[in-house]
């Protein structure tokens, strides 16, 4: 039981984070910042916040929670969102700092947080903050 409130707690850092990263690449498009290393590191803790939570959700189907069909989609949905969160900081991080933008960020960002609402609410009877049972 512990491993579903972990894995059902840390959405909502994957969420807060996932919102502060938008928010920041948001923040320095319009602003036209310089590319900075606390983009880098939101990008970062949120693309780590969502493998660890993938890794928990993993964790909770091995330790017998029980699977049905419509939990496949769920993973899959959500092994998607990990992969696309950390494909543009791996990117950026091998980038020439004057090559480096806001604007990838917020295209990856964006996508990998609709990944992780669609893969939340393909669980019947599940919403992305909280519960509908």
């Amino acid at each position: 039981m512990i491993v579903y409130h972990t894995h059902s707690g840390i959405r909502y850092l994957v969420v807060l984070l996932g919102i502060l990263a938008l928010g920041y690449a948001l923040y320095g498009v319009a602003g036209r910042r310089d590319y900075d290393q606390t983009m880098r590191k939101l990008a970062g803790f949120f693309s780590v916040s969502l493998q660890i939570n993938v890794l928990t959700g993993l964790a909770l189907l091995f330790t017998g929670s029980g699977f049905y069909p419509q939990l496949g989609m769920h993973i899959i949905m959500m092994v998607a969102a990990a992969v696309v969160a950390q494909v543009v900081p791996s990117v950026m991080r091998r980038r020439p700092m004057e090559e480096r933008t806001y604007m990838p960020h917020i295209v990856n960002v964006a996508a990998a947080l609709a990944l992780v609402v669609f893969g939340i609410l393909s669980i019947p009877g599940a919403s992305v903050f909280g519960s509908r049972m």
